[in-house]
Parts: C-alpha cells; sequence; structure tokens
C-alpha cells in the first residue's frame, strides 16, 4: 500500500501515542528562549506544542528567558551589557530594566501568544506566591555579581493551583531575597529548580543549537550525566552552554526523570522531542538509564517534517 500523506500523518500520530500515555498526567518543564521566542513562525509553532501538550492530559509549565530583548534595552539606555560564565552581572538599574522586560514584556507577549493558539496560560514572576526564594550569587573570583540571584528554595503551590485548575503557568526568572530584593536568577537554573520542586517528568531547555556537541562538534543525542560533567571539566562545554549543562545534572540529582538540551530553531522542537523516537536535541539521562533509539541516518527532522 502507497505511503499517501494522510497515513504518514496517521503513522505520526501511532508513534506519539506510547508518549502521550506515558507523561499524561506528569509535569513537564519548559526554558524557553533563544531563537524559538524572537522568530514569529516559531514563536506561534511553541505556542501550539504547549497547547496540545495540555489539551492531552500533559502539564507544560514554561520558564523563559529574555536577554536579546534585556540587552536591546540596555543599548537604547546606553547601558553596556556584562557578562561572566553566561551570567549577566546586574546593578540596580539594570535589575528595574532586567524586571520591566521578563515580568512585564516578555511575560505578558508570551501568555497571549499561548491563549491565542486556545491555551489558559497565566503569567507569573518568581516573586509571585513565593515561588522563588533566592539570596545573592557571588563571583568565583570573588567578585560582585550584583542582584543575581541563587535559588535557596522553591514553594510550587502556585504552580500546582494553576495546574488543577487547568491553566499553563509561564513564569519570569526574577526571585526575590529575605529582606525583599528583587533578584536576577539566570533562566535555565529557575527551569531546573522549579522541574526539582515539581518532581517533573522531563525538563527541556531549548537552545539555539544542536545539543551538545563531542570535541569534534558532533552532535551528542543521548549522554550519561557522568560523560556531561566530563565534558565540563575538559573545556569541550563553554560560554553560556556551562549553566545549562550544570542545571541539567542538578535537576537530575534533584530528581527530575530526564532531561533535555533541545534545538528551539527547529519548528515543533517540543513535539519532536517528547512524541518522536529519534528527538531534536541532547538527552541527558542518569548513568545506568536506558538512552532512546539512537537518530537514524538522513535528514533532520525539520527536513522530514517539512
Amino acid at each position: 500500500m502507497p505511503h499517501t500523506p494522510r497515513i504518514r500523518q496517521v503513522e505520526t500520530l501511532l508513534e506519539a501515542l506510547p508518549y502521550i500515555r506515558r507523561f499524561a498526567g506528569k509535569t513537564v518543564v519548559i526554558k524557553y528562549g533563544g531563537n524559538a521566542m524572537a522568530n514569529e513562525e516559531l514563536k506561534r509553532a511553541f505556542a501550539h506544542d504547549v497547547v496540545l501538550l495540555r489539551t492531552v492530559g500533559i502539564q507544560p509549565v514554561v520558564v523563559h528567558g529574555g536577554g536579546p530583548q534585556i540587552d536591546r534595552m540596555l543599548s537604547a539606555l546606553g547601558i553596556q551589557p556584562s557578562f561572566v560564565r553566561g551570567l549577566r552581572v546586574t546593578d540596580p538599574e539594570t535589575m528595574r530594566i532586567v524586571e520591566m522586560v521578563l515580568a512585564g514584556q516578555v511575560n505578558g507577549e508570551i501568555v497571549t501568544t499561548i491563549n491565542s493558539a486556545g491555551g489558559r496560560a497565566v503569567g507569573c514572576s518568581g516573586k509571585d506566591g513565593g515561588l522563588i526564594a533566592a539570596r545573592r550569587r557571588e563571583r568565583p573570583d570573588g567578585g560582585d555579581l550584583g542582584q543575581v540571584g541563587e535559588v535557596v528554595s522553591v514553594d510550587p503551590g502556585v504552580l500546582r493551583v494553576l495546574e488543577e485548575s487547568g491553566f499553563i503557568p509561564v513564569v519570569a526568572p526574577v526571585g526575590a531575597s529575605h529582606a525583599g530584593e528583587s533578584l536576577n536568577i539566570n533562566a535555565d537554573t529557575a527551569a531546573g529548580k522549579i522541574a526539582e520542586a515539581l518532581r517533573a517528568e522531563k525538563l527541556l531547555l531549548l537552545t539555539d543549537v544542536e545539543g551538545i556537541q563531542d570535541e569534534r562538534g558532533r552532535l551528542l543525542p543521548s549522554l550519561a550525566a557522568e560523560d556531561a560533567a566530563r565534558l565540563i571539566e575538559a573545556g569541550v562545554v563553554t560560554g553560556g552552554m556551562i549553566p545549562k549543562v550544570e542545571c541539567c545534572l542538578e535537576a537530575l540529582s534533584g530528581g527530575v526523570n530526564k532531561v533535555h538540551i533541545v534545538d528551539g530553531r527547529i519548528p515543533h522542537a517540543v513535539l519532536l522531542e517528547l512524541f518522536t523516537d529519534h528527538g531534536v536535541g541532547t538527552e541527558i539521562v542518569r548513568e545506568g538509564a536506558r538512552p532512546r533509539t539512537p537518530r537514524r541516518s538522513g535528514p533532520r527532522p525539520s527536513e522530514e517534517t517539512a
């Protein structure tokens, strides 16, 4: 029987079915950032992915970044950004801009896009409902990062209430110290800690790269946590990828089942990673856990599903 387009559509649904059954009723935390937040087609595709997850009984929680939007605002105000190991140095003026852009502009735009796709999204920041308690983070060299926070604890109560009421939480990574000081938290780290607190089935980090690469620049579809740590030590994983991999390792040790660094430049990357055998990024698993099916040779998933 020839594989007509309609039959291929049915086969795609059948491939997704066991994953839908496996993850139904479970929480998936998605860190949303990079080009997926800048390209209009990718923004719409992401919104539809999240709505579909909720429709089939999976509970998505979106934690977003907003670095490019913050940089544009800083540039317009004549402020030069500064980074240390992928972390933004945040003085009081920068913190005011970070909170305005993340918890205001960016969060509202994501909520609107998801709701326009048929979802029921609600925006919040880590300061709402005592979600994220944080303290100032110290630089490895003893220098001052300013109002950059590290997570002390996460109280997921507000997220549980939203999930149980059928809403999709959208979280801006701004926390508060015990003294009430606003703190800028790395979005990857915030997503990882929220995933731990929710005992999430999966944590997905959307990026602008294929995934984790080896020393020869080859994509690693599946990777044991111990091997990922060694890649950092060996200097293979560098720059902004370091906090991403570190938060993945912490999430695994904190109880998250699996973590994924996903190529967010591919339309519907979330669904491709969750509902297909081969994925579109790097899966990091605990030592001894069963990795996913090795990716077959041939075109990239974006070409196969075009």
